[in-house]
């Protein structure tokens, strides 16, 4: 048997619960984060109000766009620095690849998440709900009234950029909050604070919202020799 492949957001040997916790697509080197891209993007056209807010995020249906990610450990010091694409199509479907220093790949056909790991050879399969639910991701993928997840409030403004905080009602998630920064009607930046002191920044770059991304983004093939673990427990 192939040994088990955390998910890509999984900080290694961290067990709340006795269960492993969920952390995010581009948790590295250890650290703890949230799926979190997914939250900014409704964002995007925000205008200095939760309303604003609110509206955009029922009328954004996809987006594209480039990121840079820098982990930081609880002592303020980065740990590890990587960058990527990512896509999304509501509901539910989401491409999310990390291209430098090292590729990783998700992908969500609104039904399955993938992992894969080129590296290892090796491709996990998760149920989306599991994956990623009372999570940020659960934002992008749209299934869920956002303020049920979360209670939001304006955060101010700082680096030139106005912040909105997005605090997760369920006490399971693995992180204590979320920022996002909006520079006009574009997206920036977002933070993500863990519950273990660490905190991950994303910076975007050419985020399209509603760009028109093709079916096959969000569909997943496990390569040829790939070892593919299945970890999608029957709904309840």
């Amino acid at each position: 048997m192939p040994p088990y492949l955390p998910l890509p957001w999984e900080r290694a040997g961290v067990r709340v619960g006795g269960a492993v916790s969920l952390p995010l697509p581009w948790e590295r080197a250890g650290v703890r984060v949230v799926l979190a891209l997914l939250l900014a993007l409704p964002l995007l056209a925000r205008a200095g109000g939760l309303d604003d807010f609110l509206a955009f995020n029922s009328a954004t249906r996809s987006a594209t766009a480039r990121f840079e990610q820098e982990v930081y450990d609880r002592g303020g010091k980065v740990v590890d620095r990587s960058s990527g694409t990512f896509a999304f199509a509501r509901p539910g479907k989401f491409r999310w690849e990390y291209l430098l220093p090292h590729r990783q790949l998700l992908v969500s056909d609104g039904a399955r998440l993938w992992i894969y790991d080129p590296d290892l050879a090796q491709v996990t399969v998760k149920r989306v709900d599991q994956a990623i639910s009372s999570t940020p991701a659960a934002l992008l993928a749209g299934r869920d009234d956002i303020t049920a997840l979360f209670t939001l409030r304006d955060a101010g403004e700082g680096e030139g950029l106005a912040w909105v905080e997005a605090l997760p009602k369920a006490k399971d998630t693995g992180f204590d909050k979320v920022r996002l920064g909006l520079r006009g009607r574009t997206l920036a930046a977002m933070e993500l604070f863990d519950q273990l002191g660490g905190h991950t920044m994303l910076r975007f770059s050419e985020l399209k919202a509603n760009a028109p991304v093709v079916s096959a983004t969000f569909h997943f093939v496990p390569p040829a020799g790939a070892d593919v673990i299945e970890d999608v427990a029957p709904q309840r």
